[in-house]
């Protein structure tokens, strides 16, 4: 009989030595890493059978989790490695059978600098309230950039920090600021309930892993307008997307409301994505909004169509569209044309620009 406790061990220690950021488990496959953006079958490791996905699974929850899981068919938690390295775990149920996805989560939360982020979003630290909104498709550095966002305010102002996650990714380690981490379903019972209570908690910041539904928007608004600084992310390709999905989460009655509180609590959206760079590696591509009385005034008035024109021609305010930002990236020889073409919006844009 398979001891599954070693079986975990060997394949977690494995995709750490490869450095993958993601383990696959599926049943009829062998485990997959992705690494540097690619699959890659395991094939020091067997194709994997009902029973081994069932109890590597198993192995990796706790008892509650397991039972929540299997009346649930699906759950998101966090799994401790050798007490060193962090992973988020979504296990879910498919044709009857148990997969699961791993993300291995850096235990160094990196600096904007090391993450090659643009030094211009080093601004959206030094407000006191508003909303900022980390942008981009899954597996593209949201959480990594709005822990590094977070982390920076923690090393350099004194302030009181509550995150609400599901799960936990980073954990902060209090430098100047004092950071309470919480995680829903263990610490709290959902998104809007923490969020409701923490206007009780004296923050000064409040981060929310994931803007996923009405209630929490309308909450994070609300705290962004009653003197909080707010930090999110939503799963949107773009700043103009992003209000179109925040507006449109709402009835017709209430988007009018919505505008208007968005106009004047939204600080600025950062849209990135993770581009291949020349010689391995990734690196992060990002268009980036501020807002001024131009970009408020548009989403006041409903001209949202307009704010990707405004984005383009603003970078005297430290604005940048992503065709821009790629082009940046070509002229530096950081990334290949193609890769560029690859991952931007309006590919026919950047050819002109960039070529």
């Amino acid at each position: 009989m398979k001891d599954y406790n070693k079986e975990l061990e060997k394949l977690l220690s494995l995709s750490i030595d490869k450095k993958a950021s993601d383990v696959h488990i599926s049943v009829g496959h062998h485990p997959t890493f992705r690494i540097m953006g690619k699959l890659f079958n395991v094939t020091e490791i067997d194709i994997v059978r009902d029973e081994d996905s069932k109890n590597l699974v198993s192995v990796l929850m706790d008892k509650s989790q397991e039972e929540k899981f299997l009346r649930e068919k699906e759950l998101d938690f966090s799994y401790d490695f050798n007490r060193t390295n962090r992973f988020r775990v979504n296990a879910f149920f498919q044709s009857g059978s148990i997969s699961c996805s791993l993300r291995l989560v850096p235990t160094k939360i990196g600096t904007i600098e090391e993450l090659c982020l643009p030094p211009i979003i080093t601004k959206f630290t030094e407000y006191s309230q508003g909303l900022v909104l980390v942008t981009g498709p899954s597996s593209h550095g949201k959480s990594t950039t709005l822990a590094s966002l977070v982390d920076r305010i923690n090393k350099t102002q004194f302030k009181r920090i509550i995150t609400i996650e599901d799960p936990i990714e980073f954990i902060f380690k209090d430098d100047k600021s004092i950071i309470d981490q919480r995680e829903v379903h263990y610490d709290t019972k959902s998104f809007p309930i923490a969020l409701k209570s923490s206007f009780r908690q004296d923050p000064d910041i409040i981060m929310v892993g994931e803007m996923r539904d009405p209630e929490t928007i309308s909450t994070v608004i609300t705290a962004a307008e009653t003197g909080h600084l707010v930090f999110s992310t939503l799963h949107t390709n773009s700043a103009s997307e992003s209000i179109y999905r925040i507006i449109d989460s709402f009835p017709g009655e209430q988007q009018g409301q919505v505008r208007a509180q968005l106009a004047l609590s939204l600080l600025g959206i950062i849209s990135q994505r993770l581009v291949p760079k020349k010689g391995g590696g990734l690196i992060p591509a990002c268009e980036i909004m501020f807002s001024t009385p131009a970009t408020a005034n548009i989403i006041r008035e409903n001209r949202i169509h307009e704010l990707d024109f405004v984005i383009e021609t603003s970078g005297e305010k430290g604005m940048t569209s992503l065709n821009k930002y790629l082009s940046h990236l070509i002229q530096k020889e950081v990334i290949s044309i193609d890769d560029a073409l690859m991952y931007s919006r309006r590919p026919s844009e950047l050819k002109k620009i960039a070529i």
